[in-house]
């Protein structure tokens, strides 16, 4: 004869409670044992919350721990080669990290310039990668709608990405001065195409049958743009935006270093340290820089997680 398996019946508490009155210990124990007793829900809660706290903090530490190894591996070689490779007549060309930091971290007339320096570099690398994004998805939008536009305006976007951009330095000099305006135009140069190739591609990338069925609707130019190509091109366009972002930090660097008009940016710093031999100083710009470029990627990924992760079915890039 068969017969169903037995499964373990739900035992309130109150009745565990009750039984452990009338039968004695023992029940308790039973009780206790048993899979089958309700637990308070905010024990559960509790754990649940423990868990995910750790986990957070595990994955928090398996990202920091090779950006970790890589800032130990840079110093451990940094020493070796101001120690070891470098005779003490020429360490100055490579101080230790205790001294190059030491020296310019506790010099405030040194420290103050260079970090008003950088704000303006700031300021100037968020204005032009701003400008970037609006011209960029803008000129992928005309070319977008139009397969004439395309083939006549993307060639021009390909020669201002492949000119050098030491060549057009001279001209816009020339042009727009050597101060603030100038240094705003170098960075829109450098950021500009990624933005245009990127939103293009993702303007594009809507299926065919979606077209068909928007087509089947009788849907108008607009009502296409805004509701399918726009969506379907957010992860390219944040894709570029990170590249743009990256790009905008290297254009204010160039811009800076060799626009020297008006208040100095940490490009012109960099410059003037150089030329002088102040290693201390010059490592702490470049360090600086290098936190700078480091800072606006991590932002930018950050967002690109926010807002396409979710959507898209990608929690990491």
């Amino acid at each position: 004869m068969t017969g169903r398996p037995a499964t373990p019946s739900v035992v309130p508490a109150a009745a565990v409670a009750e039984r452990a009155a009338t039968d004695g210990p023992t029940v308790d124990v039973l009780a206790a044992a048993g899979p089958a007793i309700d637990r308070p829900a905010t024990a559960q809660a509790s754990f649940r919350g423990n868990a995910r706290r750790v986990g957070w903090a595990g994955a928090a530490l398996a990202r920091a721990a090779p950006i970790v190894g890589a800032l130990a591996g840079i110093l451990v070689i940094w020493y070796g080669v101001s120690y070891l490779v470098l005779p003490a007549s020429q360490r100055f060309l490579l101080p230790p990290p205790h001294e190059a930091y030491g020296s310019a971290l506790s010099n405030p007339q040194l420290m103050q310039p260079m970090l008003e320096a950088l704000g303006r570099s700031v300021a100037v690398a968020m204005i032009g990668l701003v400008a970037a994004v609006v011209l960029g998805i803008g000129y992928a939008v005309v070319m977008s709608q139009w397969g004439w536009a395309e083939k006549v305006l993307y060639p021009y976007a390909v020669i201002l990405q492949t000119i050098p951009i030491l060549a057009l330095v001279p001209l816009i000099g020339i042009w727009l001065g050597y101060a603030f305006t100038a240094r705003v135009v170098v960075c829109v140069i450098i950021a500009l195409f990624p933005m245009i190739s990127n939103t293009l591609f993702g303007l594009q990338s809507a299926a065919a049958a979606a077209h068909d069925l928007f087509t089947l609707n009788r849907s108008g130019r607009w009502q296409r743009l805004t509701k399918l190509q726009f969506p379907a091109a957010v992860p390219a366009i944040f894709t570029g935006l990170r590249n743009a972002a990256g790009l905008s930090v290297i254009g204010v660097i160039v811009a800076d270093f060799y626009f020297q008009q008006g208040s100095p940016g940490i490009g012109g710093l960099l410059r003037i340290y150089t030329q002088r031999l102040q290693m201390d100083a010059l490592f702490t710009a470049i360090t600086l820089t290098a936190l700078f470029g480091v800072v606006v990627f991590m932002i930018f990924a950050a967002l690109d997680r926010a807002v396409v992760g979710r959507w898209y079915g990608r929690t990491t890039r």
